[in-house]
């Protein structure tokens, strides 16, 4: 896999959470030959040297529970109120992901409402800006095609008792939370309140982050629109750096702490010579310096392009001053795209030699931009997918992709860490051998 394996110490309980046993039969009668058992298991672990590993100690083989729709419901569909709520950061495809929570909730199990809960968490809360609005079918029809997210979005920890008192107010069974590590961490603390009251009612994640880092879930929607999007600054990158002696394109994007955009960029444009990423060092000087093989670089074609993810070099940057941090707790980095700018332009000045570099900063661009028709399919199979956990009540869940299989897992087990790519994993050794940093630049 691209990204490093889960470690074994954090999968020593997969059981997914239910409110109770399913009683009820699925409205999904059409539907039937696809009802998944709760039997149903998948691999974490896709190698079998691991696998065998755990037979030959007699362990138990790791795995999650399949995702999909079940023979019975817990909940009621026509006493039934949903919500939904957006929250972190933009990113392709959360309209998607709320038009599709929406109709399937409306169209296939026959839910009786859906409410669509503004600004992230403090939408819940009673500091709410609006009240939520009804989704229906005519609200999200066409808002797929749309960037951003009709329900707005906000950052920050929000008290789960005072949540609790909007959930109860709004008689809201299920809770359908979209958002990446800092908002399924939220989701997990509310889970786990509503559990302590002695409530029915399901807290249901969705893996959403641009950057691709959330722990046991192998894609998240809006990797796959950033990529496209980040291949169009790489290209203008490139176009710019030819047309000039000695022409450099250098392509910020985003990745604080996983590099995921800028790698699959890389490969998805075989025109970049350096990529940087969080999860490997980044050397400036020395023989095999990025500073001195970009000189050779331009001594050999007069060309160059470099890609570097945000988080990239932040040891470079280091002060003695306190790091801030966002409201969603994340370290705000220092700008290691003009970092870099600065640090080459003050090299080749110093060396006499003729440069001109073009900076390009795409970030904003890219997440607010509409899913691409993979994240548009794939953000409508994660949609249903939560649907139907939610409806079997299922919570404190997350719908995660894994193994080509959408899967169960338990929030306590995906806010553990964040996910990072592997060094050693395919995806960064063909970066390598494709770039030509193989062995050099600290890569």
């Amino acid at each position: 896999m691209d990204s490093a394996m889960p470690n074994p110490k954090d999968l020593s309980d997969l059981t997914i959470e239910r409110l109770g046993k399913p009683a009820l039969a699925s409205p999904l009668k059409k539907l039937k030959h696809l009802y998944v058992s709760n039997d149903e298991k998948v691999l974490v672990y896709p190698d079998y040297k691991t696998n065998q590993d755990y037979l030959s100690r007699r362990k138990m083989l790791p795995v999650f529970e399949a995702a999909g729709a079940r023979n019975s419901v817990f909940f009621e569909p026509k006493k039934l109120t949903c919500g939904v709520v957006s929250c972190g950061g933009l990113c392709p495809g959360l309209n998607d992901v709320i038009r599709t929570i929406t109709l399937s909730l409306i169209w296939q199990y026959g839910v009786k409402k859906v409410l669509g809960f503004h600004y992230g968490y403090e939408g819940l809360t009673s500091k709410a800006r609006l009240k939520p609005t009804v989704l229906t079918p005519n609200v999200v029809d066409e808002i797929q095609h749309e960037g951003g997210t009709i329900l707005g979005s906000s950052r920050g920890e929000q008290d789960p008792a005072e949540i609790i008192v909007t959930l109860v107010k709004y008689r809201i069974g299920i809770l359908f939370v979209i958002g990446g590590d800092g908002t399924l961490r939220g989701a997990h603390a509310l889970a786990q309140e509503i559990k302590k009251c002695k409530l029915k009612i399901s807290v249901v994640g969705i893996p959403k982050t641009v950057d691709n880092d959330i722990y046991c879930v192998q894609r998240t929607f809006g990797l796959s629109s950033a990529v496209e999007e980040a291949r169009k600054a790489i290209y203008a990158a490139h176009e710019e750096a030819k047309a000039a002696y000695n022409g450099i394109g250098l392509v910020k994007l985003m990745g604080r702490d996983a590099g995921f955009i800028a790698a699959y960029a890389t490969l998805a444009n075989s025109d970049v010579n350096f990529c940087f990423i969080p999860e490997v060092k980044v050397c400036l000087d020395g023989a095999n310096g990025f500073l001195r093989l970009l000189e050779k670089r331009l001594e050999h074609k007069h060309h160059a392009v470099i890609v570097v993810a945000e988080g990239a070099g932040q040891d470079l940057m280091e002060s003695n001053t306190p790091r801030l941090k966002d409201a969603s707790g994340n370290i705000l980095h220092s700008d290691i795209g003009l970092f870099l700018k600065d640090k080459i332009q003050e090299h080749f000045k110093r060396k006499n030699i003729p440069l001109t570099l073009k900076y390009i900063d795409p970030s904003y661009m890219i997440r607010s931009c509409p899913a691409d028709s993979d994240d548009a399919a794939f953000c409508l199979m994660l949609g249903q997918n939560a649907v139907h956990a939610g409806m079997s009540g299922r919570t404190d869940m997350v719908v995660s992709f894994w193994n080509q299989r959408f899967v169960h897992v338990p929030l306590s087990v995906v806010v553990r860490r964040r996910k990072h790519i592997n060094p050693q994993g395919d995806l960064w050794q063909t970066l390598l051998q494709t770039t030509g940093q193989m062995g050099r630049c600290c890569a």
